[in-house]
């Protein structure tokens, strides 16, 4: 006699028939044991092995460390992290800063014995939340941003936490936000405008410009701040009509010391060397020499930035101590002993060359 649907009885003692045990389901099975093992709920434990937010760090490794004791596979993307594979994310690669990071950056890591894998958004390319997958799917053991994301105050920091919630450290270079719990290193964007305007000032500059990028970047909003509040020390100034926004580019330099040579400024400072180069370009179109007649500073120090026409002053990011910073503060976020979820800041210094002089009186 046949059972229904795949159902089968087997001869019993006496001659009875007795129905086969039902055996749980291997995934309830699993779960259960490690939620035992680890000391937690099985929901807790779905959370985990599904890479869901909201799990304690160290519920989550002794989640993992049940997984490991039982014999149990980790999920791809949960496997230990031991292939030394370190993420770099930069926005591009056209502004020499960003591979002066990166060279930085990777020397640290290899010095260390690690691989450093670089990812880079291009225009119409990945995104900075599509290069992050694809790091975290091959298994980095951390990622370090450099002016990601993170410095735009428009952003969604959830992403952040979400892959906080993935238990992948990072770090994040050049932006600060307090709702992200990571540690960050910066330049003292305040403290470089107030170098770069007392030095215009000293050289009898009054009319000085600040051309930078979109305001919604946080090191924009910061170097806004430090230059008001020197322009207003040194020369009770309104600052409003002195401060043009553009793109972080030589195009975009041009066209904000454009508007800035308009409105009688003398001396421009630039929020990148790029936009520096620029506004040096934007002063020869209009027969106007720099130094003689306009002063420009730039900002950053990039590469072979000494080597223009004239020398470029400009303010020194200090990249090689960020760069370090920003790798050493990985590796113990990875080892397990993370730093303070805080932002370190670092002070730039002016390098003077040929591109600023003393103010020409008509």
């Amino acid at each position: 006699m046949r059972g229904g649907c795949g159902s089968r009885r087997i001869p019993a003692p006496g001659g009875q028939r007795e129905a086969l045990p039902v055996r749980s389901s291997p995934v309830t099975a699993r779960l259960a044991d490690i939620a035992a093992q680890a000391g937690v709920s099985e929901a807790t434990v779905s959370r985990v092995l599904n890479g869901k937010p909201g799990v304690a760090a160290a519920t989550r490794e002794s989640v993992l460390a049940a997984l490991d004791v039982l014999g149990y596979e980790r999920p791809v993307k949960l496997r230990r992290r031991s292939e030394g594979l370190v993420g770099l994310i930069t926005p591009e690669l056209e502004n020499p800063i960003f591979p002066a990071f990166a060279q930085v950056i990777a020397q640290g890591l290899t010095r260390q014995g690690y691989t450093p894998v670089l990812a880079t958004q291009t225009p119409g390319g990945s995104t900075e939340d599509e290069l992050t997958e694809m790091l975290v799917d091959r298994g980095v053991a951390g990622i370090i941003f450099v002016s990601g994301l993170h410095a735009d105050t428009t952003a969604d920091t959830g992403r952040y936490e979400r892959l906080h919630g993935q238990g992948v450290p990072f770090v994040l270079v050049n932006g600060y936000s307090a709702g992200v719990r990571a540690p960050f290193v910066s330049p003292d964007d305040r403290a470089a405008m107030r170098l770069a305007v007392t030095h215009l000032a000293s050289l009898g500059h009054e009319r000085i410009g600040l051309a930078l990028g979109p305001e919604r970047f946080v090191p924009v909003q910061r170097k806004i701040e430090g230059f008001t509040r020197t322009m207003r020390e040194r020369f009770a100034t309104d600052c409003a009509p002195l401060i043009q926004h553009s793109l972080y580019t030589l195009e975009g330099g041009q066209a904000a010391t454009g508007e800035l040579l308009a409105r009688g400024c003398t001396a421009v400072v630039c929020a990148s060397d790029m936009m520096a180069l620029g506004a040096i370009r934007a002063a020869r179109q209009r027969g106007l020499a720099v130094p003689d007649d306009v002063s420009v500073i730039g900002f950053d120090d990039s590469p072979l930035i000494a080597f223009t026409d004239p020398p470029l002053t400009t303010i020194r990011q200090p990249v090689t101590a960020m760069g370090q910073a920003a790798v050493r503060t990985l590796l113990e976020e990875i080892g397990g002993t993370p730093a303070p979820h805080t932002e370190f800041v670092f002070l730039p210094e002016l390098v003077v060359r040929g591109s600023t002089a003393s103010r020409r009186h008509p």
